[in-house]
C-alpha cells in the first residue's frame, strides 16, 4: 500500500450534461510529491474534472477533496494553497502583465518577488505589455507565471503548454521536472503526449468522460514486447508469414508491410526470426512502444484487456 499522503482525491465523480457529454464515475488519487498526468483529447472531460476539483462546480455524484477538505464551496481556501492554471485563462483587459500579477499577489496576500523575477526571466516574458496587446503565447506564459509565482506546494494545470511555441514547451517541461525534484505535487491535464511522457509518474487516460486506463508510467516503459515492422519484396511472402509466425502477434498489414508485436523472451524472439526464413524480407525495423501507441489503442473498436489496468476499445 502506498503510504504517501493523498493530496487530491476524486471519488466516483459524475457530471452528466446529457447527449453523452460530461464525466462518468471518474476517480483520481494524487499523492504528495507525485506528478499525475490526465491525458485525453479535447472534449474528453479533463477540464470538467478539474473545474470540480477546484470547487467551481458541484458534482451530481461522488466526492472530491483537496487536503482532505471538500472542494465545492471552498474554492477560496483551495486557491490560497494551490497554484491553478485554467485551460482558458481570463485576463483583465485594463492591466499590463505586472498589474495582473500584483493583483493576483494581493488577492492571495503573499508576495515572493524573487520567485516572480526568476519565472519572468525563465519564460522570457515582458510583464510591462498591456494584456490586451499580448499574443496568445504571451498570455499563456503570464498565466503560467501567475500559477507558480508564490511557490505553492500543489499545482493544478489544465493544458499548460497550449499556445506556447516549441521552445517554451521544452522550457516548461524542464521546469516541471525540476519542480518534481523539489517535492511539488502536480496534476497536469494535457493532450500532448511528449509532455505527459516526460513529466508524469501516474497517468489516467480519459475518453468520452470515462477513465479507460490508469497506470504507472514506469510500467509502460517496462513492457515485455517490442514492435517490429517487416518489409517484404513480394506479396506472396507477406501472405505466408502469418501462417509461419510461431511467436508474435500481428498488429496490421499494409501493402508489402507487416507490423507485429514480439516478446522480448530470447527463445520466442528466435522463433520469430526463424519464421522469416525462405521469405523475401527486404527490411526489418524495431519500433519502440510509446505512450501515443498505447493511447491510440483505445480508439480501436474491439474491447481487449491491456495488462496495465485498462480496457482497450470502445467503452461506451
Amino acid at each position: 500500500m502506498d503510504e504517501k499522503e493523498v493530496v487530491i482525491n476524486v471519488e466516483h465523480l459524475t457530471k452528466d450534461y446529457g447527449y453523452g457529454r460530461g464525466v462518468f464515475d471518474v476517480s483520481i488519487k494524487v499523492h504528495k510529491g507525485e506528478c499525475y498526468g490526465y491525458l485525453g483529447p479535447n472534449g474528453a472531460g479533463k477540464s470538467t474534472t478539474i473545474r470540480h476539483i477546484m470547487g467551481f462546480a458541484k458534482p451530481q455524484k461522488g466526492k472530491i477533496t483537496v487536503f482532505g477538505q471538500e472542494t465545492f464551496g471552498n474554492t477560496e481556501k483551495i486557491l490560497s494553497k494551490v497554484g491553478y492554471l485554467p485551460g482558458e485563462p481570463s485576463l483583465p483587459a485594463g492591466l499590463d502583465g505586472m498589474g495582473f500579477l500584483r493583483m493576483m499577489q494581493d488577492m492571495r496576500g503573499e508576495r515572493n518577488d524573487e520567485r516572480l523575477n526568476y519565472l519572468l526571466k525563465l519564460f522570457a516574458l515582458d510583464p510591462h505589455v498591456n494584456v490586451k496587446e499580448m499574443s496568445l503565447g504571451e498570455k499563456r506564459k503570464l498565466a503560467v507565471v501567475a500559477a507558480f509565482m508564490n511557490d505553492p506546494d500543489v499545482l493544478i494545470l489544465d493544458e499548460p503548454t497550449s499556445g506556447l511555441d516549441p521552445v517554451m514547451q521544452a522550457v516548461f517541461i524542464s521546469f516541471i521536472i525540476e519542480e518534481k525534484k523539489r517535492g511539488k505535487t502536480i496534476l497536469l491535464s494535457s493532450h500532448i503526449f511528449s509532455e505527459v511522457d516526460a513529466t508524469c509518474d501516474t497517468i489516467s487516460i480519459i475518453k468520452d468522460g470515462i477513465h479507460v486506463s490508469t497506470f504507472k508510467a514506469a510500467d509502460l516503459k517496462k513492457r515485455d514486447e517490442v514492435t517490429f515492422v517487416f518489409q517484404f519484396g513480394d506479396k506472396e511472402s507477406l501472405a505466408k508469414l502469418p501462417k509461419q509466425l510461431k511467436e508474435g502477434k500481428i498488429i496490421e498489414t499494409n501493402e508489402k508491410r507487416l507490423t507485429a508485436a514480439v516478446s522480448f523472451d530470447h527463445h520466442k524472439y528466435k522463433n520469430v526470426l526463424d519464421s522469416l526464413k525462405g521469405l523475401s524480407v527486404v527490411g526489418m525495423e524495431e519500433k519502440p512502444f510509446t505512450l501515443q501507441d498505447y493511447f491510440m489503442s483505445f480508439y480501436k473498436e474491439e474491447k481487449t484487456f491491456d495488462g496495465l489496468g485498462g480496457v482497450k476499445g470502445n467503452t461506451k
